[in-house]
Parts: C-alpha cells; structure tokens; sequence
C-alpha cells in the first residue's frame, strides 16, 4: 500500500492559494502562475465577465 500524504504538503493542492472575488460577478478567483506578475490587476474571472463589465453585476 502506498504511504499517504497529508493535503497540506500536496504540491496540487489549492487551498492556499489566494483567492479574491470577481469584479463582475462575485464568484470566487484563485491564484493561476500566469497571473503571477499581475494578481494585482486582475479583476475578472473570465472573458465573459470581462466583457460584462463591473457596472451590470
């Protein structure tokens, strides 16, 4: 039987990341490595959201 890893010390695991909601529709975001120099910025969750913008949430 293999060993068991705990999911605190899984290099998959993303409950660490951070996390912040979208700007257009309020669902949580987590932290991607290609918004790693931009997390900042980023506002939406995706194209769609984006296009919608923040005013019509």
């Amino acid at each position: 039987m293999p060993p068991v890893r705990k999911a605190s010390t899984h290099k998959g695991n993303k409950s660490f990341l951070p996390t912040k909601p979208c700007v257009a529709c309020g669902r949580p975001m987590s932290w991607r490595r290609a918004w790693r120099n931009t997390w900042d910025s980023v506002k939406y969750c995706s194209d769609a959201c984006r296009r919608k913008g923040a005013s019509h949430a």
